[in-house]
């Protein structure tokens, strides 16, 4: 068993994946950001929702949901969340909502944060391995192509479309 260790469930994007996903949607809201003086999960969300839920099981669980609910009301929601496609999360929320998945190549190195909001460690690496998943109504759904070969090549042409992500839509 790898050794895993947990501080706080507060762990914030870096930059370069704000950057590309501001590139691709635009502007956005975070429902949950680091050190939040507002409940993501209570509130209405915006057009356009960018959510890195805390890791914890229960709080990535309603996100996942409240992020499901938002875009039955029309609205567009990326989520940065960990890879386990093992899970009922996975397989009976995600997979069956999301109408996109894009698995990133590598881990992350995440920025955390105490409680009190200090910037703590900066990590090597994330501890698990990350996708962006994508819940968005029919007319924001991006077309990409179905096979490897044509993804590599697709993504050397257009470095805007998250060149690290290997991307699966699923209609």
């Amino acid at each position: 068993m790898k050794n895993r260790i947990q501080i706080h469930d507060n762990w914030q994007t870096p930059r370069y994946i704000l950057d590309q996903i501001r590139e691709e949607f635009g502007e956005f809201f975070d429902p949950c950001p680091i050190n939040s003086d507002f409940d993501g999960l209570s509130i209405e969300w915006k057009d356009v929702n960018y959510i890195n839920p805390p890791y914890s099981l229960k709080m990535k669980q309603a996100f996942v949901k409240k992020a499901i609910e938002e875009c039955k009301k029309g609205k567009v929601c990326i989520m940065l969340i960990p890879v386990s496609t093992s899970t009922k999360l996975f397989h009976e929320d995600i997979l069956t909502n999301a109408s996109e998945i894009r698995f990133i190549k590598g881990r992350i190195n995440f920025n955390g944060f105490d409680k009190q909001g200090s910037n703590g460690k900066k990590y090597q690496s994330g501890q698990m391995d990350s996708m962006i998943v994508i819940f968005s109504p029919s007319q924001f759904q991006t077309q990409v192509p179905q096979n490897a070969e044509s993804l590599n090549s697709d993504y050397a042409e257009n470095p805007q479309i998250f060149p690290k992500f290997a991307t699966q839509t699923f209609a």
